[in-house]
């Protein structure tokens, strides 16, 4: 199998990514699940729901390219681990609001950070997996969305049957707060790619010779 004649370092990458996009998937999924709870519960109207989803993911988008930016500034690891703590935090948080406009505000800042964790992901693996693999790594990684997904649904079945909705739809927006011991993974087995290190030498030796040229004043 092809996953086998992988280094230790693309596989440790493409489990962080996996795991990363698996559970973007759960927490962006756990809230379609419970829409129906807050429209009962806060007489949220189906608008207001579809303004806190579309909040998201146009938050998403901007914090996919600021991540984007500050991963070529930083390291692709620092910010993978930066962009699934700010995630986790803010599903987590969305667990003790009380309001469409609480919930609206959580929801978006969440979505800085899933929009951030897919962007810095792919660029981890495609860095550092093999070229001949890149492709079937890239559609592993894509494939956990719906794990993700499956996990969430059975996670709102488990807290259905053993809660009661008031407490039900809380306790699978903390579960959200799990992503965070991804990080710990992260910073212990995955290592900057290669490309971004010769990259970030290049640009230091082009600045130190910019410094040379220029001189004292």
């Amino acid at each position: 199998m092809w996953l086998q004649r992988t280094s230790v370092n693309e596989r440790r990458a493409m489990l962080a990514a996996y795991a990363g996009y698996g559970l973007d998937g759960f927490d962006l999924m756990a809230y379609t699940f419970i829409i129906p709870t807050l429209l009962a519960l806060w007489g949220m109207s189906k608008p207001e729901a579809g303004y806190i989803a579309s909040a998201t993911l146009f938050a998403s988008a901007v914090g996919g390219w600021g991540a984007g930016v500050l991963a070529d500034r930083y390291g692709r690891v620092r910010i993978l681990q930066l962009t699934v703590l700010w995630y986790a935090a803010f599903t987590f948080l969305s667990g003790f609001t009380h309001s469409y406009g609480e919930l609206l505000f959580t929801r978006g800042m969440q979505g800085f950070g899933f929009g951030g964790e897919w962007t810095v992901g792919s660029v981890l693996v495609a860095e550092t997996v093999e070229a001949r693999y890149r492709g079937m790594a890239a559609g592993i990684v894509q494939s956990s969305w719906s794990v993700g997904w499956a996990a969430a649904a059975l996670s709102f079945w488990a807290v259905s049957v053993l809660l009661p909705p008031e407490l039900g739809w809380k306790v699978l927006f903390w579960v959200g707060i799990l992503p965070a011991l991804l990080v710990i993974y992260i910073r212990r087995n995955v290592r900057e790619p290669a490309t971004y290190i010769e990259m970030r030498a290049q640009k230091q030796q082009r600045a130190r010779r910019n410094g040379r040229r220029r001189g004292p004043r």
